[in-house]
C-alpha cells in the first residue's frame, strides 16, 4: 500500500534504530482517512473470504480492526485484553504473549462468550516482529474451535521472525507495508 509506506517514510520516526514509531497517525493519535483506506486494502486483500468476526489484540489494534470490520460486512469485533479486571469475564479463553516492545509477558484473554465453534475468525493488528502476539490470537482462535482464516497486518518487520511463526501455524498472512531493513537510521521496504 504505497499511501501507507509514504506515510511510514514522512511521519514514521526510528528510535535507536530498531524501533519504529509511528504513533502519530497509526496507535496513539489515528489518521482516520488512512485508516479507513487500510480496511479497505485488507478487505482487497481478503475478497472472497468469509469472516464471522475481527480478532485484535489491545490497544492499537482495536482502532484497524475495526475500520476493517466496515469493509467485512460489520463483523464483530473482539479484542484480547491484557489485564485481568472485576468486569471481565472469568470464563475466558487465555494464552501468554511477550511483547518484544514492553519486554514482559501477558495473559491474553478473551471471553469464551465471544467466539465460538465454527465461526470463521480474521485477525487484525497493527504490527508484526516476531509474531508471539499473531500466535497468541490464533491460539485464542482454536482454543475456542474456531478457524483463523488469515492474519493482517499493517506493518510487518520482515527481517524478524514473525511471518514464519504465523506460517508455521498454517494461517494466511496479508501485511500492507513489510520493512526490509532499518539500514543507517533510514526504513527501507521489502
Amino acid at each position: 500500500m504505497n499511501e501507507l509506506k509514504q506515510k511510514i517514510l514522512t511521519d514514521g520516526r526510528l528510535l535507536d534504530g530498531y524501533i519504529l514509531k509511528v504513533d502519530n497517525f497509526l496507535n496513539h493519535q489515528l489518521d482516520v482517512g488512512l485508516l479507513e483506506r487500510v480496511g479497505a486494502a485488507f478487505a482487497e486483500r481478503f475478497v472472497g473470504v468469509k469472516v464471522d468476526k475481527i480478532l485484535t489484540i489491545e490497544a492499537s489494534g482495536i482502532a484497524v480492526a475495526c475500520m476493517a470490520a466496515r469493509h467485512f460486512g460489520y463483523p464483530p469485533v473482539v479484542f484480547a485484553k491484557k489485564t485481568q479486571s472485576l468486569n471481565m469475564d472469568p470464563d475466558a479463553y487465555e494464552v501468554d504473549v511477550f511483547s518484544y516492545t514492553k519486554q514482559t509477558t501477558y495473559k491474553v484473554r478473551v471471553s469464551r462468550r465471544y467466539l465460538s465453534a465454527g465461526e470463521r475468525v480474521l485477525i487484525i493488528d497493527d504490527f508484526l516482529a516476531n509474531g508471539h502476539a499473531a500466535r497468541g490470537l490464533i491460539d485464542i482462535v482454536r482454543q475456542a474451535g474456531a478457524e483463523p482464516v488469515g492474519l493482517g497486518i499493517v506493518i510487518e518487520k520482515g527481517f524478524q521472525d514473525g511471518r514464519k511463526v504465523v506460517e508455521e501455524c498454517g494461517v494466511r498472512i496479508e501485511s500492507l507495508a513489510i520493512l526490509e531493513s532499518f539500514d543507517g537510521g533510514k526504513v527501507n521496504f521489502a
